[in-house]
């Protein structure tokens, strides 16, 4: 905003504070999206926000807002000259009360778009409650403000009708699910914040403890152990709306602080929660969206998951699976396949009209999840049209053509290399197709449990096996002997709920006897005085008659971005961080005096000349 625009506003704010009365006795009888025909000729009190002035020569029409939408209020010097003769100083955002009368719009001038298109206001009195700077950007949802600047005047952004019905629709959700679980006799139970840090938790948040000179908390990834501990208090059924942290490097559907709905429940088995926690998404759908969704939701085990669909959280509106061709092409001319260990092919019904652009978009696409390259083959009436076919032998053209059920006009990408790679890339180039090729079904809810995980995955970084949910997952029974002999093909009793394409949920039936868990400890590669080190307290615990136990925890923030239609969780977050964690609102994280850190016990490696002002 230039200096002369806020010079302008600053005289303005200063002229009409003149104006400004206090609320006094009036009391507010309606929102502004209330109002309908059936209260013609009513008195009413409203109060809001000027989203738009129109001066009409002798009317003026102010459109009112407030979060339950717009009501039109008409100043008229005729009816109330005295009300009418001030409101020119009304301008967009100030804040305003008015008393008038409802009345019939003229012929012609219904809004049919609009809650409250029938009538109008007539004003007979009125206050302004409050001036306003014009905003950086329009306060509405037709606004090309970016990002950034809409977060760092995000309490502005809020009022957008947009933001305002994100954010109505979360309260929703997190109202249905508090409702449903109350009816099952779950307790609400707050757990700590501040906490200890882990092994596991290399992602921590780290707190310094000022009464404990270089000693930390860290601030809680999941309730996880917390909410154990009180299946093994004797609670029963637990619930708890959890602000979670998680230092990890972000994406659209990340933030560095989140929101789970976490539940725990005594005495059950995979089932049992897998039925709870369906029958709280129907409520949620229900009461949230007016939606009735089918359950039981089918299911699917992980391997069947990552064969057909190279990821463990499938879109299941649209086909398009991935085909292992491996055998086929093992003794074939193309080294790349011949010597790879997994090839996988998946076939796009009538891709052949793709250009080369197209292509090679989709090639650099892939690289992204560690693929050198994307092969191809075009399917044409009489040829195979691809740089590749040269190195097949017929037989092996008709295998291909045989596994993948390819027909004249299709495309075919292939992917070789080690599986994890084959998977990852062709598996979210499928859905990048599915939306570039308009194959998913608008307005369609697909739930899907995906259950029988991995117990283990090997960490190349750490050069051992780590758990892949969680150190407290319970193996199951079938594959108990495999943890120490061969930990790959352990499974856990673990499920995901995935709607869409997007995990949602996940949880898992947990260890509940102290010998198991040294087990799993052990094959974490914990010694005994480590784990006991780590997690004593934890163990402790588990010995003194624990009951079997399972849970899940949801996000919220990805619920609620999914069913408000929104592109990133930072639309269903009233003040989310960006993707570099930082906040453009209070410009947190920021450095802090020399004397706090003093305080803590801290010393900065290289001094900030900022921190040194006391």
């Amino acid at each position: 905003m230039s200096q002369s625009v806020e010079k302008q506003n600053m005289n303005l704010q200063k002229e009409h504070a003149v104006y400004i009365k206090p609320l006094g006795d009036w009391k507010r009888t309606h929102h502004c999206a209330e109002l309908t025909a059936q209260n013609d000729g009513q008195e009413v009190c409203l109060m809001g926000w000027v989203q738009y002035r129109r001066d009409h020569g002798g009317l003026i029409f102010v459109d009112l807002r407030d979060r339950e939408g717009l009501t039109q209020v008409v100043f008229s010097p005729e009816i109330a000259p005295e009300a009418h003769a001030d409101a020119h100083i009304v301008r967009s955002e100030y804040v305003l009360a008015i008393k008038g009368k409802v009345r019939h719009r003229p012929d012609g001038m219904v809004n049919a778009g609009m809650k409250t298109g029938e009538i109008e206001v007539v004003v007979l009195d009125w206050k302004l409650l409050n001036t306003a700077k014009t905003p950086p950007f329009p306060v509405e949802d037709r606004t090309d403000a970016g990002e950034n600047l809409r977060l760092q005047w995000r309490y502005l952004d809020i009022r957008r009708p947009r933001m305002t019905q994100n954010l109505r629709l979360r309260h929703r959700i997190t109202n249905a699910a508090r409702n449903y679980l109350d009816e099952l006799g779950f307790l609400e139970v707050e757990t700590p914040v501040l906490t200890k840090s882990t092994p596991e938790g290399a992602r921590d948040f780290l707190v310094p403890s000022r009464l404990n000179h270089g000693e930390f908390y860290a601030l809680p990834q999941s309730p996880q152990q917390f909410k154990q501990m009180l299946m093994m208090s004797g609670l029963d059924r637990y619930y708890q709306v959890a602000r979670c942290f998680r230092d990890e490097d972000l994406r659209a559907d990340r933030q560095p602080e989140f929101t789970q709905i976490d539940i725990e429940m005594s005495y059950v088995a995979e089932n049992d929660v897998m039925t709870m926690a369906e029958g709280m998404m129907k409520r949620i759908f229900k009461e949230a969206m007016d939606v009735d969704i089918p359950v039981p939701f089918p299911r699917m085990f992980y391997d069947d998951a990552m064969r057909d669909y190279g990821v463990d959280k499938p879109d299941t509106r649209f086909d398009m699976k991935l085909k292992d061709i491996t055998s086929i092409v093992r003794g074939s001319g193309f080294k790349l396949f011949a010597t790879a260990e997994l090839v996988k092919g998946m076939k796009v019904v009538g891709g052949a009209a793709m250009t080369r652009k197209e292509i090679e978009d989709h090639t650099e696409f892939v690289k992204i999840y560690g693929a050198q390259g994307l092969a191809w083959i075009k399917v044409h009436e009489n040829e195979w049209q691809s740089p590749i076919t040269k190195f097949f032998s017929e037989e092996e053209k008709q295998a291909i053509k045989e596994a993948l059920d390819l027909h004249v006009g299709d495309i075919a990408f292939f992917q070789a290399g080690a599986a994890s790679m084959v998977n990852a890339a062709l598996g979210n180039l499928r859905i990048r197709l599915g939306q570039q090729l308009g194959l998913i079904p608008e307005n369609s809810w697909n739930f899907l449990w995906v259950t029988d995980f991995p117990l283990f995955e090997y960490s190349e970084e750490e050069k051992r096996y780590v758990a892949c949910h969680h150190p407290f997952t319970a193996v199951r029974e079938d594959t108990k002997d495999l943890m120490k002999s061969d930990p790959a093909k352990a499974k856990a009793r673990a499920y995901d709920m995935v709607l869409n394409g997007n995990e949602i949920g996940g949880g898992s039936i947990r260890i509940h006897t102290s010998e198991d868990q040294f087990n799993m400890f052990e094959a974490l590669g914990f010694t005994d005085e480590s784990a006991y080190a780590q997690f004593g307290y934890f163990i402790n615990a588990l010995e003194y008659g624990t009951p079997p136990h399972g849970g899940i925890a949801f996000g919220l923030d990805r619920i609620a971005m999914l069913l408000a239609g929104a592109g990133s969780i930072r639309d269903v977050i009233a003040f989310p961080k960006t993707q570099k964690a930082t906040c453009l609102l209070t410009n947190a994280p920021d450095v802090v005096a020399a004397a706090q850190l003093r305080d803590l016990g801290l010393r900065l490696r290289e001094e900030n000349k900022k921190a040194e002002q006391e």
